[in-house]
Order: structure tokens, then C-alpha cells, then sequence
């Protein structure tokens, strides 16, 4: 059996599902897969953590909260998306060299096409500017978003972002932003289990708006039920965690992954959970 090691590095992932999809996707390859979490948000752990895996001869790490921009200045080289997007959520070691990739928009582009199908894109609202949201905002740009208005209230961080991506910036999710939106992504962390509630008031929320949320852990966010509560189109945050995994796992192995199996694999976790 061929032997494979990765691992994560970021801030309060004590709860990731990381190693076991990629664990059991390796077992179907059968690849010996070891994912190991490396749990910090320490920037001086960053480097050293980097090179403590090349040393050890993992094949690669997926980076997380904090470190998607900060780990650029570690590498030497960028794919040409993450490059575009400025920010690198996986780490491929090969031949002496580093190299980083970006497959947060591949896995919400794809998670959306899936899961919402035939949306109007015309105008979205996007909450968060940071390393996902930067993600998001190119794969909302490549879904044909049109007019995209980006909130962060970072205002140096939001308005680099929007001047990369030709969007407006707001610092805060004002209801009249939604008032001729059609859709709303949270690449928050506003939702998650670590960060409970809501990242605008659910009085904002109109029918005729679609809205995105790419927490997955809790399965259903304060915003998504609300959402749901008014008969929106909705999305979670499971397919894209899937999707941009399989493209990892792909990275790591140079084996194609069945991204059904993982997403329904992932699935069942999350159920098992709530």
C-alpha cells in the first residue's frame, strides 16, 4: 500500500473532519493516507511547522484560518488561481519546492452549480474579505456575477479585495444592500460553532434572494434557518467543503477522487453530529 502524509494548519481546527475524509477516500485508493492537524494561530508556528513537514516528507498541507495570505511569503510558487485570488488554502511539496494552490473557489463554484442550478447571479452581496471570501469572490465573478459589493469591516482588507475583484465595499451588511440582490454568500466565520449568530440582521433577508453559507459546521447556521424560515433557495457549506477537498486529495495523490463518495461520506458525518 502506497503511504501518503498531509495535514492542516490553522486556528481552533481541534474539530476538523479533514482527516477523516481524506483518511477514507486514501483506504478506497489504497493509499495508506496520515492526516495530521497542526492546531495554531501563532504566525511565528507557521514556517516552522511548514518545514517540519517537508522534512518529515509529507506530500503536502491544507492551510486554514489564519494563514491562507500569510503562507505566500513561505512558498515558491502559486498556481495561476491562487495567485489571481491572493490566497492559498493547499500546500504541494515536490522536488525541493513548494508550490500553493487555491481550491476553495473550484469547491464553491462547483458546490453552487450543483446545488443551485439556473440561479440569477446579477448581484450578490458577499460578507467577508478574507482568504475564502477572497475565493469566493473570483468563483461568484466566474458564475457571471455582474455587480458583486463585498462587506467586511476590515476596511483596508475589504477594499483590497474589491478593487482586485471590480466590486463595491461596504463595512457594514446594511439592509439596503439586499434590497435588488439576488443572492447572499457568508464567507464569514460568523455561524460557526466558535462564532454563533447571525452576520446581518434576519429582517434583511427578502423573498426572492438566494443565499449561500459556507459554514458547514453546524450543518444549518443561525442565517441558513432563517433563510429557510422564509422558503429561500439555500446552500450550506458541505458541498464546497467536499468539492475543495477532492481537489486536494487529488493534489496530495495524484489520484483521482469520487467527490459523490466523499460529499456523501461527509454527509453522513455531520448527521451523526447534530
Amino acid at each position: 500500500m502506497v503511504a501518503r502524509r498531509c495535514g492542516l494548519i490553522g486556528a481552533g481546527i481541534g474539530t476538523s473532519l479533514s482527516p477523516a475524509l481524506h483518511e477514507t477516500e486514501g483506504r478506497h485508493h489504497h493509499i495508506g493516507l496520515t492526516y495530521t492537524l497542526f492546531d495554531t494561530g501563532n504566525p511565528a508556528d507557521l514556517e516552522r511547522l511548514l518545514d517540519e513537514a517537508e522534512r518529515a516528507g509529507f506530500a503536502g498541507l491544507n492551510i486554514t484560518h489564519p494563514f491562507k495570505q500569510q503562507v505566500i511569503k513561505h512558498l515558491d510558487a502559486l498556481s495561476p488561481q491562487a495567485r489571481d485570488i491572493g490566497a492559498v488554502n493547499t500546500v504541494v511539496f515536490r522536488d525541493g519546492r513548494r508550490q500553493g494552490h487555491n481550491t476553495d473557489a473550484y469547491g464553491f463554484a462547483e458546490s453552487f452549480r450543483a446545488g443551485m442550478p439556473g440561479a440569477a447571479v446579477r448581484h450578490v452581496v458577499q460578507l467577508g474579505a478574507g482568504g475564502a471570501g477572497a475565493a469566493c469572490g473570483h468563483a461568484l465573478r466566474e458564475l457571471g456575477t455582474q455587480r458583486l459589493t463585498i462587506v467586511d469591516p476590515d476596511a483596508d482588507r475589504g477594499g483590497e479585495l474589491a478593487d482586485r475583484l471590480g466590486a463595491v465595499h461596504a463595512t457594514e451588511a446594511v439592509p439596503e444592500l439586499l434590497a435588488d440582490a439576488d443572492g447572499l454568500v457568508n464567507a464569514s466565520p460568523v455561524g460557526m460553532r466558535h462564532h454563533p449568530g447571525t452576520p446581518l440582521p434576519a429582517e434583511s433577508l427578502h423573498r426572492g434572494l438566494w443565499v449561500a453559507d459556507i459554514v458547514y459546521m453546524p450543518l444549518e447556521t443561525e442565517l441558513l434557518r432563517a433563510a429557510r424560515a422564509l422558503g429561500l433557495w439555500t446552500i450550506g457549506g458541505t458541498a464546497m467543503c467536499a468539492y475543495q477537498a477532492a481537489a486536494a486529495f487529488e493534489l496530495f495523490t495524484g489520484r483521482t477522487p469520487d467527490i459523490a463518495r466523499m460529499l456523501l461520506h461527509l454527509s453522513q458525518i455531520l448527521e451523526r453530529q447534530c
